[in-house]
């Protein structure tokens, strides 16, 4: 079992849920998030004064799978979120953690049962 943690923007959410839909990952837990990379934020006004927004709004989806599905999953998000055909920085990052143990707490299925088929 692998928990898949992707950082996305926020507008790209839908067409992800979409393309992971397909193949048959349906589970996961969408986080607000606010987060700094290579993008750097940007300058707004406000008021007259002038000043550095450095944290940025983007969603972190964690989608636990089993291990059939890692691929899938991660094919499936890295289509959906890419800016364009050559994507853009800002369009986000996944990690890939091991998964020691689920509980499905309504059955008490443990495990790869646990997450899904």
């Amino acid at each position: 079992m692998k928990m898949v943690v992707a950082i996305i923007r926020p507008e790209k959410l839908e067409e992800v849920q979409r393309a992971l839909n397909e193949r048959d990952v349906y589970l996961m837990t969408v986080s607000d998030v606010r987060g700094c990379g290579m993008q750097r934020g940007y300058t707004e006004m406000y008021r007259g004064s002038e000043f550095q927004v450095r944290l940025l709004p983007k969603l972190k989806l964690e989608i636990a799978v089993n291990e059939a599905f890692v691929e899938a999953a991660i094919e499936a998000i890295v289509h959906a979120a890419r800016t364009a055909d050559t994507g853009q920085i800002g369009d986000g990052k996944i990690f890939v953690l091991p998964l020691e143990d689920c509980v499905r707490i309504r059955t008490g299925e443990r495990g790869g049962e646990a997450i899904g088929p």
